[in-house]
């Protein structure tokens, strides 16, 4: 198993038993019922996304204070994988050039993939 996911797992686990611990001891202090599920739901939901927060700020991503840095957040802008251009270059099918977009200038194919 991914040593991140299951950290993520524990962390879900601990918030679990956080919430129902929170949910008993109000329970005991008479505060109603309905108001203190609302409070455990908040905490379950707000604990993840800080913990999420937390760590694309640690990773450089775009919730963090490297957020105008112009490199992006979430899925695909955490960093490049290599290209030093940052854009999208093509492969010819037929003559297995790389170029950059249109028809291939080496033969003039127009058979491409993408290579990222």
């Amino acid at each position: 198993m991914n040593p991140q996911l299951k950290k993520y797992y524990i962390f879900l686990g601990a918030s679990l038993v956080f919430s129902i611990g929170i949910q008993i001891v109000l329970g005991y202090l008479g505060v109603p019922w309905y108001i203190s599920i609302g409070l455990v739901m908040g905490i379950f939901i707000l604990l993840p996304m800080i913990m999420r927060r937390r760590q694309m700020s640690r990773m450089g991503g775009g919730y963090g204070s490297n957020s105008g840095t112009g490199q992006g957040g979430g899925f695909f802008g955490t960093g490049s994988q290599g290209t030093s251009s940052g854009g999208v270059s093509y492969v010819c099918l037929v003559c297995n050039n790389k170029h950059k977009g249109g028809a291939c200038p080496r033969c003039g194919s127009k058979m491409q993939r993408a290579d990222f």
